[in-house]
């Protein structure tokens, strides 16, 4: 028996000596395998990044933002520019935990900001460069200098200086020239393949955005070696930046200038100044506006809302907003009336205190009318019961093809059509298709629609700049413009910009003088009063009911000289109740003052003027 147990034993040493030699050849085996997936892991499936760490340890890019191009006005005066910014910055990758929180506390009490301000921006998302973190924007010159006393003391952070967006003018032609912001993370995602930087800014709106490719330029860099602790040992190379092209518009500032003020009283309203030889836009303005340089400087939540929720809505361009005009649509009925043989040049009807159709009778606004009279004095005194019968006999196509004959319910062409609304002229078409809310059938159109489309009532919306063009067309002998705000190197005269509408002469002549009438010894004979020096001047007075519950809107359009139409004005009182006559003739006025002033002096001094 102790023979089998000797035996035995023996047996196990013999088999553990035999396994200890595969145990260690498996264990070994198991470190290579380990060590062979990591190795994999790091230079294969991950090669890439950490090749990227490795060369920004030694290699550093500095990248040197583009100077963007300038906005000009036609006389080369600035809009807009840049000027110098200052941020503050970290690079996470020299600093610990510990030393982050140390640096941190340093520079809120320094620069007088909170801790939590500070981790916030620190832990943000930052995909362009992990290794850079952009903690405050904007420091204002006491906070550089109390950072550069201290700068030995904060090490990891550093002062960077870039360039801004600033306005001279601060809030003149806000919605035309449009402002820029930083680009989102979104953005930086479909935009890095074309050169963007999480920290470039973009055109948001206005020209800003419409020449958004002309004007940002190209970035430029430099590569620098840096040893492990980050100090600068030689420039491997430079490539300067690439500076944006500057823009010069067709805006004139004087003229810009007037269009401002005599919008500063109003609650909302807009000015349009057009020459309708070419298209050229030398003044757009729209109350109540913002400051763009809002957009250049750091801003609370807060301060955001209060810009952008406002019931006042100063983002919105109320010179690309549609409106009931009012008698200012009332050429275009007599275009309907005219161009369908039903109501010729020489027609004259009777006006009366009010017309019946379907179940309301409909006003003449004076409670009496005027008699018989002919399209020229319908103008001049504004008459509502002519033009009922003009339009309601015509029919809604007659009105519909009228209207797009001199541009409306559509776009005017103009660059920054992003932020233009098309309007609404109201037809049996779309009527019986649901009127944009209801069912197909549903909401037929009726007589009452056609009498109110008939004076630029309910169903008919345009916006400043739409009427604009369409005056245009009876100032220049009847051509459609395009509207613009640049020049370049387009010919604005050519047959692709400047249309030749499809009316008769008798029908053009017909309206002119009627609107000549409307100054002469019409609603808007209060433009003549000391105005002795200027040009002959035709236009039209209108007052409008706003169809979305608010007062009443005034209006006054007008071009001038009467013969050889240089200059249209429109100028739009919002929910200002009184009449066109009272509120937007003055405003009209005002500015055929500056542009008369601007044109004399051009014409003796040989400077801009013409197509």
């Amino acid at each position: 028996m102790k023979k089998k147990e000797k035996l035995h034993l023996s047996s196990k040493k013999h088999v553990g000596a035999f396994n200890q030699p595969l145990i260690f050849f498996l264990f070994i085996c198991l470190i290579f395998l380990v060590s062979g997936a990591r190795l994999f892991w790091i230079q294969i499936i991950n090669g890439s990044y950490y090749k990227r760490l490795s060369e920004e340890n030694r290699i550093k890019l500095i990248a040197n933002p583009p100077i963007r191009g300038r906005l000009l006005d036609r006389n080369g005066v600035v809009l807009a520019d840049n000027k110098l910014f200052y941020s503050l910055s970290v690079q996470p990758r020299l600093l610990s935990n510990s030393q982050w929180i140390d640096l941190r506390k340093s520079l809120s009490d320094l620069l007088n900001v909170s801790n939590d301000q500070l981790e916030i921006a620190f832990n943000r998302n930052h995909a362009e460069s992990p290794f850079k973190k952009l903690l405050l924007t904007d420091l204002s010159v006491e906070q550089v200098i109390r950072f550069k006393e201290q700068e030995k003391n904060l090490y990891g952070a550093q002062i960077d200086i870039g360039l801004v967006r600033n306005y001279p003018y601060k809030s003149l032609a806000a919605h035309a020239l449009g402002y820029t912001q930083l680009i989102t993370q979104n953005e930086f995602s479909k935009l890095s393949e074309r050169g963007y930087k999480l920290s470039d800014r973009i055109g948001r709106k206005g020209i800003e955005a419409a020449f958004e490719s002309e004007l940002r330029g190209k970035w430029g860099g430099e590569m620098l070696e840096i040893d492990s602790i980050g100090t600068v040992q030689r420039s491997l190379g430079l490539k300067l930046p690439e500076a944006g092209k500057d823009i010069q518009l067709t805006l004139d500032l004087d003229l810009q200038l007037t269009a401002e003020k005599v919008l500063s009283d109003k609650i909302a309203g807009a000015i349009v100044a057009i020459d309708p030889r070419t298209g050229a836009i030398r003044a757009i303005a729209s109350q109540p506006t913002f400051d763009l340089n809002f957009f250049s400087k750091s801003f609370t939540n807060k301060q955001y809302d209060n810009l952008f929720l406002s019931s006042n809505l100063p983002l919105l361009s109320r010179a690309f907003n549609a409106y009931d005009p009012g008698s200012t649509w009332k050429p275009v009925t007599a275009i309907a009336g005219m161009e369908s043989g039903k109501f010729p040049a020489s027609q004259k009807l009777n006006t009366v205190s009010c017309i019946t159709y379907g179940s309301h009778c409909f006003p003449e606004y004076n409670k009496r009318g005027f008699g018989w009279i002919g399209y020229e004095d319908a103008f001049r005194v504004s008459s509502n019961t002519f033009f009922y019968q003009v339009g309601v006999g015509s029919g809604s196509k007659a009105l519909y093809d009228a209207a797009i004959k001199l541009g409306f319910d559509n776009y005017t062409g103009i660059e920054t059509f992003l932020d233009e609304n098309k309007g609404l002229v109201g037809n049996k078409k779309w009527a019986d298709e649901g009127r944009g809310w209801g069912k197909s059938g549903e909401t037929p159109w009726i007589v009452e629609d056609m009498a109110s489309a008939s004076i630029g009532q309910s169903v008919v919306l345009v916006t400043p700049l739409q009427l604009a063009r369409a005056y245009a067309v009876f100032a220049n002998g009847g051509y459609l413009i395009t509207p613009h705000l640049v020049d370049g190197n387009i010919n604005w005269r050519s047959k692709k910009y400047f249309q030749k509408v499809d009316i008769k002469d008798t029908t053009l002549d017909t309206i002119r003088r009627g609107l000549r009438k409307v100054v002469t010894s019409g609603t808007g004979m209060g433009l003549n009063l000391d105005t002795s020096i200027f040009p002959p001047v035709a236009g039209k007075t209108g007052t409008a009911e706003d169809s979305s519950g608010g007062a009443d809107h005034a209006w006054f359009v007008g071009f001038a000289p009467y013969d050889s139409g240089e200059i249209v004005i429109v100028a739009f009182a919002q929910n200002t109740p009184g009449g066109g006559s009272v509120h937007a003739l003055p405003m009209a006025k005002k500015m055929l003052q500056t542009w008369y002033k601007i044109n004399s002096h051009e014409q003796l001094t040989g400077g801009k003027d013409g197509p």
